[in-house]
């Protein structure tokens, strides 16, 4: 008997398998603020673009070096990006538990709140206590929490993201400690050079309008 001559697989079951390949690779770059960044194939070949949606729900914040096992599929643009993005099975949980950890507490960040107290201390022994002044700073702190946390939803999603501007001015207005600690809770806002620069100089603009605004307000008493 003659065997039968093997055959060539359709073009489209080619496609189809080749679309359920998976491949291995390391994040090289992650931008956390804007949910997108590049993965370096194991095996070689241009990086590929993977945004935050390409990873499964409930894995926790991608993280730059990550190994990664993912698909590739071509964008609307017509370049490859990868999909189906997951950690390897046998290191998952230990990702997990690495990438959904808060930012860490530098030095700076550790002082702030501490430093805040001693001032407030140095101004109510010199003028007093004023309700209003707590107050205020819970008040706001609050604010900035919501905020913060409705800002790195929108970045995670794409959508419409609050101004830094009225980040910057909620901080000024006493809520620098909410936006400290949502800040460290979310890994948000955190590694941006700009936005920390002008944060911290919202904060010593804050503390020094706290100190004069009772100075001034005991000299016009």
């Amino acid at each position: 008997m003659r065997r039968a001559a093997s055959r060539p697989l359709p073009r489209t079951l080619g496609r189809s398998m080749r679309s359920v390949m998976r491949f291995t690779g390391t994040l090289k770059t992650w931008n956390d603020e804007r949910g997108f960044g590049f993965i370096e194939p194991t095996q070689g070949g241009q990086e590929l673009f993977v945004h935050i949606k390409a990873f499964p729900g409930g894995s926790g914040r991608p993280v730059q070096g990550q190994l990664l096992t993912f698909e590739v599929e071509v964008g609307p643009n017509g370049k490859k990006r990868a999909k189906s993005v997951r950690p390897p099975v046998s290191t998952r949980r230990a990702k997990q538990r690495r990438v959904e950890s808060t930012a860490p507490w530098t030095l700076p960040r550790k002082l702030a709140l501490p430093f805040l107290v001693v001032v407030y201390a140095y101004v109510v022994l010199h003028w007093g206590f004023q309700p209003r002044v707590p107050l205020v700073y819970g008040g706001a702190s609050l604010l900035a929490l919501f905020v913060y946390a409705f800002d790195k939803s929108a970045a995670v999603s794409g959508r419409w993201r609050t101004p830094e501007s009225t980040l910057h001015l909620l901080a000024v207005a006493g809520g620098w400690p909410g936006a400290l600690l949502a800040q460290q809770m979310l890994r948000h806002k955190t590694t941006k050079a700009k936005f920390v620069v002008v944060f911290w100089a919202t904060v010593a603009l804050n503390l020094a309008g706290l100190v004069i605004w009772h100075a001034t307000g005991a000299a016009n008493m």
